[in-house]
């Protein structure tokens, strides 16, 4: 089936549009965290060099990070660093020509009042334009009980569903920690989500409105010795029968989410992708692809990172330290690896966005 959407940000039923083409196309979407203009505006860049649409999200850090971490008020910071962000987004995405899903990432029971107040926020901003603010919101109970877990996420659902949201959800621990949410103290059997789970998860979540489920198996954050977690894409594959059988749901019923990754063996990720997986993860390798040139660059030049005028040539140094220069190579980096996700995840080339020449026409060769 051909979907088609309007470039920009999607939400409510776009949102879903995007996720059915994705899951029928048998690829996933990168989701990448942001912390300021430069790593947001190069994921924009790789998804239109790639022709892929693309997830951007924040972390409660990141937001905070974005607004500056001179304002003071930590708790606004990270309400309105994630609100100018995503002010952001909408307006340049269009530009870019890809979809984008507008998303904040784990939120663990501390963090909610972060969630409910960008809901006060994207309820505004939904009376004055139609449209929510994000697309979705993570909200992340994976470590309180499960039934705690999933009322806690209906209430929000029921609050968001309203300004056409989505939510993720997560059940199971992913490993590793982020942004303060997480540990690396957790028994492994947590590291599995049960079938069940997911299964209750669909039974409370469904008829409220659209869900997607991080359901762990073996994710750890960040990068990790291989052997050390043993991936198992097989819980997925179990969880979405499950659910189809009791059901009687159509083929991978659930909407599944790949966190940690980062450092992930390529065939296992492959593997995620035929059992519904529309969106993963990936931190880790963006934040050093971002990194990396810029050590590599300040290496070539030192003395322009210590003087102005090169004290033995007596040369101006500006056109080295200038922020642009090295800021623009760090986010050439970032485009370069959010390029070998688009191939791993096998979403080059399938953005579902309109072209410019097809904009107003109801059908279109290109």
């Amino acid at each position: 089936m051909s979907h088609s959407l309007k470039p920009g940000v999607v939400s409510g039923k776009d949102l879903q549009t995007l996720i059915t083409a994705c899951k029928e196309g048998g690829y996933a979407l990168p989701a990448v965290n942001v912390t300021g203009t430069n790593s947001l505006n190069a994921v924009l860049e790789a998804a239109r060099d790639n022709n892929a649409d693309v997830i951007i999200q924040l972390s409660n850090g990141g937001a905070e990070f974005f607004a500056g971490k001179g304002m003071g008020d930590s708790f606004k910071a990270k309400v309105l660093g994630a609100v100018s962000a995503a002010k952001h987004v909408h307006l340049l995405a269009e530009h870019y020509g890809v979809c984008v899903v507008l998303h904040t990432d784990h939120a663990n029971k501390k963090l909610v009042p972060w969630v409910e107040a960008m809901l006060d926020h994207g309820e505004e901003f939904y009376k004055e334009t139609g449209k929510p603010l994000f697309s979705s919101h993570m909200v992340d109970l994976s470590e309180e009980d499960i039934d705690y877990n999933l009322s806690e996420c209906a209430r929000l659902l029921e609050r968001m569903v309203k300004i056409d949201m989505s939510i993720e959800i997560e059940l199971g621990v992913t490993g590793g920690e982020e942004d303060g949410v997480g540990s690396d103290d957790i028994d492994n059997d947590k590291l599995y989500t049960q079938p069940s789970e997911c299964l209750q998860a669909y039974e409370k979540l469904a008829p409220i409105g659209h869900f997607s489920l991080a359901a762990s198996f073996g994710n750890v954050h960040g990068v990790y010795k291989p052997g050390n977690v043993k991936l198992r894409p097989d819980i997925l594959k179990n969880s979405q029968a499950l659910v189809q059988e009791t059901h009687g749901t159509d083929h991978n019923p659930l909407d599944l989410v790949f966190h940690g990754g980062s450092g992930s063996e390529k065939e296992k990720i492959e593997e995620s992708l035929g059992y519904g997986v529309f969106k993963m993860n990936i931190d880790t390798d963006t934040q050093f692809a971002f990194a990396e040139p810029v050590g590599a660059f300040v290496k070539e030049h030192p003395v322009a990172f210590e003087h102005q005028i090169d004290p033995e040539t007596g040369e101006p140094q500006k056109k080295l330290y200038d922020p642009r220069k090295w800021l623009r190579l760090a986010e050439q980096g970032m485009v370069e690896r959010l390029g070998e996700a688009f191939i791993d995840l096998k979403s080059k080339g399938k953005s579902i966005a309109k072209k410019e020449c097809c904009q107003g026409k109801s059908s279109c060769a290109a």
